[in-house]
């Protein structure tokens, strides 16, 4: 707990600038953007499970304008969307990534697209923070926080 508070408050001191920062081993970080493209890829592709199981089981996820939801099945069933409408674009493009121990955060930005049952395509954009905990040799999310920006 405490690696975590240090953490949150590197972040709130640091720089939000738009050149990438990556603090940590390299190939942890690789690790972790790697995870990131899967999870895009996992979204588009509409397979609940591997998103679910992007995520560490005490997983929370804060979603824009709802409250905390906890757990992996319940993460899942926030992202599993209704029948004939499908993510086809999501990309998440991380400002700084810092890893201290088995412990890891990273910020930027995601944007993407939805195609409607209607045929009717919209896009939207924001801003996440990502708090990633080491479990074996696999990086999990662990808090997973974004909202839209215009």
């Amino acid at each position: 707990m405490r690696t975590l508070v240090i953490m949150i408050l590197m972040l709130l001191t640091s720089y939000f600038g738009s050149a990438q920062t990556y603090i940590g081993d390299k190939e942890e970080i690789n690790k972790i953007l790697k995870n990131l493209e899967s999870f895009s890829n996992y979204v588009m592709n509409s397979e609940y499970d591997l998103i679910g199981n992007s995520y560490t089981k005490d997983a929370k996820i804060f979603p824009n304008n709802t409250k905390i939801i906890e757990g992996k099945t319940a993460i899942v069933e926030y992202w599993t969307l209704p029948e004939g409408v499908r993510t086809v674009h999501h990309k998440i493009m991380p400002d700084e990534i810092q890893i201290v121990e088995d412990t890891a955060y990273d910020y930027g930005y995601y944007e993407g697209a939805t195609l409607k049952a209607n045929g009717k395509k919209t896009t939207w954009k924001g801003k996440y923070v990502i708090v990633w905990k080491k479990q074996a040799d696999t990086w999990k999310i662990y808090l997973d926080i974004w909202n839209s920006v215009k």
